[in-house]
């Protein structure tokens, strides 16, 4: 190896969880380098380039998508580390997300909401194997809980690739025949934004009737998705640091210690309008937190929500807290730290904008919540959450 490693990213831009990828190998090398880095925009269907099968490098990293791809890699005899998983058995190492408790995660918001009916929409088995293991993990716990998972994973044959009219056509007829309320868990934000916009044609509410999360918390899909699509952050930025860290290893010279490697457990879950609902009877505490998750933002007191009860308002508050085991302040204060958490990890906005877009009155309230709730300052939270 000569002194500065030559490196190949052959990696795609099209979507967050690979930007997150080239984002945990840039702080790798920027800690452990230099490297020099061969690095083109890719998608996640092209061919390698003709250049890899003469080049004379010292390590890929690669998100192998195809047998002849692996053929090209395998044959350059240079070191590489894959970072996708969709072929067993490549001779390739392979570092990726544990599915299982992204599963986990995901059917614990699901249960949270009060939600009893669950569904997993993903894609045709043997398409991608941690697709198909989030499916069986997460129908393995409904099913665990005494309850159907209700699946919709898509034709694997056809005679023709169905159209994304069809598709969307055969989404929403699952969707209407599903028990309501129901809790969806996609296989990729993708899926989810699929079963987003056929829930509109058919006719179906979200987060009322159908909630959906889904995986990746690709925050520019998510957010055009109509509501805004709750997504698990997978930290792929950890997966790309560990993935840069093996290869480095593998061009020292070193065997790898297991040719499989699961990184868990996933970030968090970002939280946006597809799952704010709750499954419960009571119609005045269903339309408190409804005017909540709307209004508190915008500054809202727990005295207002009080007034807007039509039976009973005197009694509003000791139902809410037994029903969400929390009190309306506090409920009130938990939506405007969800929402400012989500704004300083997508946005650059400073602190103070963010106080003022979250519904607090002043930054430095804002500030000591954010501390009191969370353990670190809104600042230090925002460079965790971008530097794992």
């Amino acid at each position: 190896m000569s002194s500065i490693p030559h490196v190949a990213l052959l990696i795609e831009t099209s979507r967050e969880y690979a930007r997150g990828l080239l984002r945990g190998v840039a702080r790798y090398q920027q800690e452990h380098g230099p490297w020099s880095i061969y690095f083109e925009p890719r998608g996640i269907g092209d061919p390698p380039p003709e250049w890899i099968s003469t080049w004379k490098g010292d390590g890929i990293l690669a998100r192998i998508n195809s047998q002849s791809m692996a053929d090209t890699i395998l044959a350059t005899g240079i070191p590489a580390v894959d970072l996708r998983g969709a072929l067993p058995n490549l001779g390739i190492p392979f570092i990726g997300v544990d599915n299982r408790p992204v599963a986990e995660l995901a059917y614990e918001h699901l249960q949270n909401l009060g939600l009893r009916h669950f569904a997993f929409c993903g894609t045709p088995r043997g398409q991608n194997p941690h697709q198909d293991n989030r499916h069986d993990f997460f129908a393995e716990l409904v099913v665990r809980d005494g309850q159907p998972c209700h699946t919709w994973l898509g034709e694997q044959q056809k005679q023709h690739a169905p159209t994304w009219e069809e598709q969307q056509q055969e989404i929403a007829m699952w969707l209407s025949g599903l028990p309501k309320p129901v809790g969806i868990m996609t296989c990729h934000d993708d899926r989810g934004q699929q079963v987003l916009d056929a829930c509109r044609r058919a006719d179906l509410s979200v987060p009322d009737d159908v909630a959906v999360i889904s995986v990746d918390n690709d925050p520019h899909l998510c957010n055009l998705c109509t509501p805004p699509l709750s997504s698990i952050d997978v930290n792929p930025s950890r997966i790309g640091f560990a993935a840069a860290e093996l290869l480095g290893r593998l061009m020292r010279g070193e065997k790898p210690s297991q040719m499989t490697t699961f990184l868990g457990p996933p970030r968090g879950i970002a939280a946006r309008r597809s799952t704010e609902m709750l499954a419960i009877d009571d119609a005045d505490v269903a339309d408190a937190i409804r005017y909540i998750r709307e209004h508190a933002t915008q500054g809202i007191r727990a005295s207002q929500v009080v007034a807007r009860a039509a039976q009973a308002p005197s009694t509003l508050e000791r139902r809410f807290k037994k029903t969400l085991g929390r009190t309306i302040k506090a409920e009130i204060t938990r939506v405007k730290l969800s929402r400012a958490r989500l704004l300083l990890t997508e946005t650059e906005y400073p602190v103070s904008t963010i106080a003022d877009r979250s519904g607090f009155a002043e930054a430095k309230y804002f500030c000591e919540v954010f501390r009191k709730h969370h353990g670190v300052t809104a600042t230090e939270y925002r460079r965790r959450f971008r530097d794992e």
